[in-house]
This record gives C-alpha cells, sequence and structure tokens, in this order.
C-alpha cells in the first residue's frame, strides 16, 4: 500500500511540474491557477489510463509505435485536461507539439528516476527495522 501511494504522489507530482514547466516556457500555455489542481488531476487520472490502453492496442495493431504510446497518451491526456477543465489553455500546433514534449519527459524522467530513490530508501528503512 505504501509503494501504491509512494507511486501516485510521484505521478501526480511529475504530472503537476511537467504542466508547471510547459506553462514558464511556452507562451501559448496558460494555466489558470483556480483551475490548475483540476487540470492536474485529470492530466494524471488520464494519463494512467491511457497509457495501458493505448499500450495494449498498439502492441495489438501497431506494435511500430510502442515507443510513442507515452507521447501519444501525453497528448491525448492534455487534450482532455484543456477541454475538460477551464484551468488549462494552449494555442497553436506548436505549443501543443511542444507541450507534448515537455510533460512527456518530465513525467517519464520522474516515473522513472523517483521511484528509485524513494523506494529504494523505503527497503532500507525496513531492513534497518528488521536487525
Amino acid at each position: 500500500m505504501v509503494r501504491f501511494l509512494i507511486r501516485a504522489a510521484i505521478f501526480l507530482g511529475t504530472a503537476a511540474l511537467g504542466l508547471l514547466i510547459a506553462w514558464l516556457v511556452l507562451p501559448g500555455f496558460d494555466i489558470d491557477w483556480t483551475g490548475f489542481l483540476v487540470a492536474m488531476l485529470i492530466f494524471a487520472i488520464a494519463q494512467s489510463l491511457l497509457s495501458p490502453l493505448i499500450s495494449k492496442l498498439a502492441q495489438r495493431h501497431a506494435p511500430a509505435i510502442l515507443g510513442g504510446v507515452g507521447l501519444v497518451s501525453t497528448f491525448i491526456a492534455l487534450l482532455l485536461a484543456h477541454w475538460i477543465g477551464n484551468g488549462l489553455q494552449i494555442d497553436g500546433l506548436l505549443t501543443w507539439v511542444l507541450a507534448t514534449l515537455i510533460v512527456w519527459l518530465v513525467t517519464a524522467l520522474g516515473t522513472w528516476l523517483l521511484p528509485l530513490i524513494f523506494l529504494k530508501r523505503r527497503a532500507g528503512e525496513r531492513r534497518e527495522a528488521r536487525r
């Protein structure tokens, strides 16, 4: 249960960080602070549901695009957060492409590196507690 909570916190944190970085560096990417939490939650939930679904579909029907599953699911999750929540506005094709790349890169690196740090520390704490 603790592992799940750590992974959920990492995923939400990296989603928030990716959205904030895109907001800071892209002129056509605007976040309304009152709707930021809603946009982040919509993005994180959509991303976590879409990634396995798109991966399964790609594996079955188009194995050549498996490497792009993260980018596709990030784009669709941004699209849903843009449509459903009022806190995220993305204008222009270049902004959509760059926002997808930035948010994908931040979430990919964060969900890859941070569990190694936090879960390794947690495993070390467990070993110490057993002694």
